[in-house]
C-alpha cells in the first residue's frame, strides 16, 4: 500500500513559478515509476511527466523545456518545478505511483494560473 500526499499547489500569475511535491509512504518507492498528471475542468486527465526508478523522465509536449520532474528517493518524494506557468495550465495536479501490483493516486493539488 503507497499513500501520495501532494503539495505545492497554488494561485500564480502568468510567467511565475510553482514547485509541486509529492510525498510517498512505504520502502519500495526508489523502485517505483512516478509521474504527475493533471486535470483541468471540463477536460480528461492528462500525463504531465514520469520519471522511472533510474531517472529516466518523459513529459508532454505542451509542458517540455518548461516543467521538471525529478525524484528524492532518501525522501521518499517526487517533485515537480513549473516554469513559464501559462493559464492553461491551471488543472488539479495528481501524483500517480505505478506500483507494480497496482496503481496508486494522490487527492490533487489545485495549481492556477491567473493574472
Amino acid at each position: 500500500q503507497v499513500q501520495l500526499v501532494e503539495s505545492g499547489g497554488g494561485l500564480v500569475q502568468p510567467g511565475g513559478a510553482l514547485r509541486l511535491s509529492c510525498a510517498a509512504s512505504g520502502s519500495m518507492f526508489s523502485r517505483y515509476l512516478m509521474g504527475w498528471y493533471r486535470q483541468a475542468p471540463g477536460k480528461e486527465r492528462e500525463l504531465v511527466a514520469t520519471i522511472t526508478s533510474r531517472g529516466n523522465t518523459n513529459y508532454a509536449d505542451s509542458v517540455k523545456d518548461r516543467f521538471t520532474i525529478s525524484r528524492d528517493n532518501a525522501k521518499n518524494t517526487v517533485y515537480l518545478q513549473m516554469a513559464s506557468l501559462k493559464p492553461e495550465d491551471t488543472a488539479v495536479y495528481y501524483c500517480y505511483c505505478n506500483g507494480i501490483v497496482r496503481n496508486y493516486w494522490g487527492k490533487g493539488t489545485l495549481v492556477t494560473v491567473s493574472s
